[in-house]
């Protein structure tokens, strides 16, 4: 600012005696043009509280399951698609699968092995208790048959893995969720020929959500899990839960995820959003760089105190510096909500010093 311009301001401040204390700074309409003061407000816009971060939207692990195929086969039906609701238990695809019929078939046949051995293991302990056979018989008998059983057992399972229902053959295996959700993924087409393993659905119970945030390094030491975070043009709020040790090297940000329950039917999987994050105490705020001036080894910030037709009134408040990145820093001792000005600061602090030596 010219130096001429600054004297003039001065012979302003001093023809109008609007000062009320040493720290207190107050100025007409015309005195904040002339400076070029512009003032906003803490925990709004770009420039202030903790500034807008990108967040994509995820779904925990722990609320996410895949249909998969458990033998190969054919799909034979396929009845829900992306964006169905569906409930745990109900039936969203059939499988036709020769595979499935062999494991039905290799199950009975190890049942029936297993129980015929049962009866002659039965009978041999009869026959040893009467004295007609050898022990070495019946020893091997019992071995024959607890292989027979674990060979039948061995069945069963891997008839439950992969669902055939036991005890019949034929039809088609029925595939079922595992929970109630959204069918976010369709893997198959009617009629296609699947191998094992093969996905068919992807479900997630879609409340609560995740939100993965990329913080600069500053911005990350500023924080605490617990934070609340706020979704840029919504109403939607949520809470940091985790904060990342490692940082990116190509990005220099630190990894944070937070939690979204109330207001997460609003979000969808996989949406790139903005996000603020509040500090959880509410004292460490984010201003721009242009919003700081210093004097006499102090940091200051001039916060709006008053607001009238004729003009405002400042205060010449003392703040710590928490951290600086880039054009923006974090300081401690500004509340949200609180207006104070981020431009034009130089020549508040000019109007201070002058009104300090008067």
């Amino acid at each position: 600012m010219p130096p001429r311009l600054i004297l003039s301001l001065l012979a302003f401040a001093v023809a109008f005696p609007l000062a009320e204390a040493a720290e207190t700074l107050s100025l007409q309409t015309a005195q904040l043009k002339a400076l070029g003061v512009t003032i906003g407000t803490v925990g709004e816009g770009d420039h202030l509280g903790s500034g807008l971060l990108p967040a994509r939207v995820l779904v925990p692990n722990e609320q996410m399951r895949v249909v998969a195929a458990p033998v190969g086969g054919m799909v034979e039906m396929l009845a829900v698609a992306p964006g169905s609701t569906v409930k745990r238990g109900q039936v969203v695809a059939r499988l036709a699968s020769p595979q499935a019929l062999e494991l039905q078939r290799d199950a009975l046949q190890a049942g029936s092995q297993a129980a015929l051995l049962q009866q002659s293991l039965k009978r041999d302990e009869q026959l040893f208790a009467e004295g007609l056979i050898a022990e070495s018989r019946l020893q091997g008998t019992r071995a024959a048959a607890a292989q027979a059983s674990a060979q039948a057992s061995e069945r069963r399972q891997g008839l439950a893995m992969a669902g055939v229902a036991p005890g019949k053959l034929g039809g088609p295996l029925a595939l079922s969720a595992t929970i109630d959700g959204v069918v976010l993924e369709q893997g198959v087409q009617l009629g296609q020929r699947v191998e094992t393993s093969a996905l068919i659905y992807r479900i997630a119970k879609l409340s609560p959500l995740w939100l993965e945030i990329q913080a600069p390094v500053d911005v990350a030491a500023t924080l605490r899990e617990g934070s609340p975070v706020m979704i840029s043009g919504s109403e939607v709020r949520g809470k940091l839960i985790a904060i990342g040790r490692a940082v990116d090297a190509a990005s220099q940000t630190v990894l944070l995820r937070a939690e979204v329950s109330k207001g997460a039917e609003t979000l969808r999987p996989g949406q790139v959003i903005e996000v603020e994050i509040a500090a959880a105490n509410g004292a460490q705020q984010r201003l721009p760089a242009s919003a700081l001036a210093r004097n006499e080894g102090a940091t200051l910030a001039f916060v709006q105190t008053a607001s009238d037709a004729k003009g405002v009134s400042f205060e010449a408040r003392q703040v710590r510096l928490i951290s600086q990145g880039g054009d923006s820093v974090t300081v401690d001792g500004i509340k949200p909500g609180e207006k104070v000005a981020i431009k034009g600061v130089s020549g508040l602090k000019a109007m201070l010093t002058g009104v300090g030596k008067e």
